[in-house]
């Protein structure tokens, strides 16, 4: 089976930019926050669930309503469970659809911010961690988002670290710190699975 490698990271940390410099060298990346939100657009049976499970009043016409969905699970814990239950799962299974669909792919990434939270951890062969200092995470995600740092601090304490402890697959770090150039440790780290960047950008080969 094609190797599946989650690209995971906290906030500011360029989990994004790695996946952006894979895209175009030509690699698949599966974005699970964007695929979360088409499901939960489109999914009848997450819809189904969300009205079981959560709140009649969640769903409307086939649309979410997702301020009346966050009113209620951000003041309740095991609604909140549900909701991650709920949405996690079925990313799991369309990753899963997807990584099939692409098994002729010499590798496959998945780019998840909650690798640990989503059980995702279970269905990658390996883990590419993008880390740099929390001041430096801090001051892109201020930039990125135009919030406060109080506010992401907040997010940021939320978060869980990715450590080897934590998983039963390799953890290589990817640094990006705005001093290690990263181009070269992608360019190393691919080539452990025999796929060596000819050139920059798009080129590859197996």
């Amino acid at each position: 089976m094609t190797p599946l490698i989650a690209i995971t990271g906290g906030i500011g940390s360029g989990k994004s930019a790695i996946c952006h410099c894979l895209s175009t060298w030509g690699f698949q990346v599966y974005d699970c926050d964007s695929r979360a939100k088409a499901l939960m657009d489109r999914d009848p049976q997450i819809h189904r669930r969300l009205r079981e499970e959560i709140s009649p009043d969640t769903v409307t016409d086939g649309t979410i309503d997702r301020h009346r969905l966050s009113e209620i699970v951000f003041s309740n814990p095991e609604k909140l469970n549900a909701l991650n239950s709920i949405v996690h799962g079925r990313v799991t299974e369309d990753l899963l659809r997807w990584r099939n669909d692409n098994k002729e792919e010499p590798l496959l990434f998945v780019e998840t911010a909650i690798l640990l939270e989503s059980n995702l951890h279970n269905e990658v062969d390996e883990v590419w961690l993008a880390d740099a200092p929390e001041t430096t995470r801090l001051r892109r995600a201020c930039l990125r988002d135009s919030v406060t740092e109080e506010a992401i601090i907040a997010r940021m304490r939320r978060q869980r670290r990715v450590c080897q402890e934590d998983i039963t697959v390799p953890l290589l770090i990817v640094e990006n710190d705005g001093h290690h150039p990263v181009i070269p440790q992608l360019s190393r780290l691919l080539a452990r699975h025999g796929a060596i960047l000819s050139s920059y950008p798009g080129q590859w080969k197996n």
